[in-house]
Formats: structure tokens, C-alpha cells, sequence
């Protein structure tokens, strides 16, 4: 995740780097970004998030969970895993962090210890378990305001943005389904053709607010070539850079 207008020094770096993006759980890594945004004085009047993958949702945290912070004008996703992945990732033969986190997954994405251990299990959502998903997934549900109790607060925040841009990488292998970066996803407990975000309980019902940032024109669903977060620089000066001018 990155974020526009400010200078980011280590002392402004999340945790550490690769290690912490598998081993620490989402909210914790929200409640570390929170904390260090509000002491960052050049984003006091606002600033834009340009996220990447799995950064996103830590992104999106900092806009909906993050109290007294500095506003998000624009938010530019890239391949972000928004409405969960489905599928264990594939990992190199060569990655063994990564080996190891999804050998873990495997065990039990659900399972307290996973849970507080491995950061992709926050968002894992599996079709066929949806009810235990909601019930034992520890990130996700609540950040989607999938759960009973519905959250206003979040919905207020996402609608306060001036522009959310989602964009989908056509080859993606890594987040499952790639529709997911569009916040499309596989209907409630069957694992089948994938709906579109129109089609989804969380626009119809405006659960989090993209209805009504698509009613305003201010939601933009993307959809580019190439493999997760490989994007050109033509398409890059097309959907990213304009969002990141004074004044945009």
C-alpha cells in the first residue's frame, strides 16, 4: 500500500516487509497503519491510497476502521482480494514463506490458530462454508459489513471517498477469483459462475456504500491484461496517475 503525498521513511514502514504481510493479522496491521497516519502531518488535510494486492484491504481498513484519521480522497486498488479469494494460493517451489503459510491454511483456514497467525486467512472465503465464514473468519466479514449487525460507519466512510477505482488483472493467478478485485464473487455457498458486483448482495443491499458510489459516478471497475499486479505503463497513466493529480 502506498500512500500519495507523503514521504514514507522506515520509521513509517509496517512491520517487516514480506514476514509481516503473512504472519500478522489484518485489523493488527490496520491498527499499526492507523496509528502511524494520524502522526504523519503532510496527510493531515488528505491524501490517496494506491493499494496493491492483499495492501488493499489493509487500505480499505484505514478508511472504514481508523477513527479521527486524515481523509482518503482517492482510492486506487490494484488486484485486490475485496470479496476474498476461494482457493489456498499457489506458491513457488522456491517461495518457502510462502510454502509454509499456505501449507498452514490447509490445516484449517478457520481455526482460531490460523486465524491469529496467518494474515490471508482474514480474508479466505470459502463458498461452500459461507455460514462458518462469516461465523469464524476473523477480517473480512466485518469489513464488508457481511455480518447481521450491520455497521453505518463503514458505509459512511467508503461513500466519503471522491473516487474508488478497482482494477482487475484479466490473467490473475493469484487472487481467486479474479473477479474478486471488482468485489465479484461466487454466490452464497455455491462454488459456481461467478456474479458480478451488480448481482451481489453487498451492492444491491449497499452494505459498504458502492452502490452509492456507482449511483454518483465515483466507482470505476477496471479490468486490464496481464498477470496480478503486472499492469503497463499506458494503462497505468490511464487509471492510476490521473487519480493522483492536485486537485483530482
Amino acid at each position: 500500500m502506498h500512500m500519495h503525498k507523503a514521504k514514507v521513511d522506515e520509521d513509517k514502514e509496517v512491520g517487516n516487509g514480506a514476514i509481516t504481510s503473512w504472519d500478522t493479522p489484518l485489523e493488527a496491521q490496520v491498527e499499526e497503519v492507523c496509528r502511524k497516519v494520524k502522526a504523519i502531518p503532510e496527510l493531515q488535510n488528505g491524501y490517496n491510497i494506491v493499494g496493491q494486492s492483499q495492501g488493499n484491504l489493509v487500505g480499505r481498513g484505514l478508511v472504514e476502521l481508523c477513527d479521527d484519521a486524515p481523509p482518503v480522497i482517492n482510492f486506487i486498488s490494484l488486484g485486490g482480494p475485496h470479496a476474498g479469494v476461494a482457493f489456498i494460493p499457489n506458491c513457488s517451489q522456491f517461495d518457502a514463506l510462502c510454502s509454509h503459510y499456505a501449507a498452514l491454511l490447509g490445516r484449517g483456514v478457520y481455526t482460531n490458530y490460523v486465524q491469529a497467525h496467518v494474515a490471508p486467512s482474514g480474508y479466505t472465503k470459502l463458498p461452500y462454508d459461507y455460514l462458518v465464514y462469516l461465523a469464524k473468519c476473523s477480517f473480512l466479514p466485518k469489513l464488508n459489513n457481511e455480518l447481521l449487525q450491520k455497521n453505518a460507519t463503514y458505509k459512511q466512510r467508503i461513500t466519503n471517498l471522491k473516487n474508488l477505482v478497482l482494477i482487475m488483472f484479466q490473467e490473475d493467478g493469484v487472487v481467486k477469483p479474479k473477479e474478486s478485485s471488482l468485489f465479484g464473487y461466487y454466490a452464497d455457498g455455491i462454488p459456481g459462475p461467478v456474479l458480478p458486483l451488480q448481482q451481489t448482495r453487498l451492492y444491491t443491499e449497499d452494505w459498504i456504500g458502492l452502490r452509492t458510489l456507482d449511483e454518483t459516478g465515483r466507482l470505476k471497475l477496471i479490468s486490464v491484461p496481464g498477470v496480478h499486479l503486472l499492469i503497463s505503463l499506458s494503462d497505468t497513466m490511464r487509471y492510476v496517475v490521473p487519480y493522483l493529480k492536485d486537485g483530482a
